[in-house]
């Protein structure tokens, strides 16, 4: 699936079974829990704080899903191509970071 692919796709679910987006307030709110949701796993998994037992069955493909998702209703309501957008972000890392970490002594 292409991004261009999934934005339909989201736009079509919206659409037909969600009824409406939610505004975009409501949504960042909800994109900044996701996030947090991600964060949690990543800090008892991979961080050094300790895994509850009822968080070892989280699926960290899944919360990281849910946060393409509205991500994707954001860019969708907000009149964003994230094809285009994360195109020219690309094209911006490129030309400003050529040679930025491989010059970087941190990183060796």
């Amino acid at each position: 699936m292409t991004i261009k692919d999934a934005q339909i796709t989201v736009d079509d679910w919206i659409k037909t079974v969600g009824v409406r987006y939610f505004n975009e307030l409501t949504n960042m709110a909800q994109l900044t829990e996701e996030v947090g949701e991600v964060a949690r796993i990543i800090a008892r998994r991979y961080g050094e704080q300790s895994e509850k037992e009822s968080d070892k069955n989280k699926d960290l493909g899944d919360e990281l899903a849910d946060v393409l998702w509205v991500l994707i209703c954001l860019a969708n309501q907000t009149g964003v191509d994230l094809t285009e957008a994360f195109q020219k972000n690309l094209d911006k890392k490129n030309s400003r970071d050529a040679t930025r970490h491989l010059d970087n002594e941190k990183l060796k």
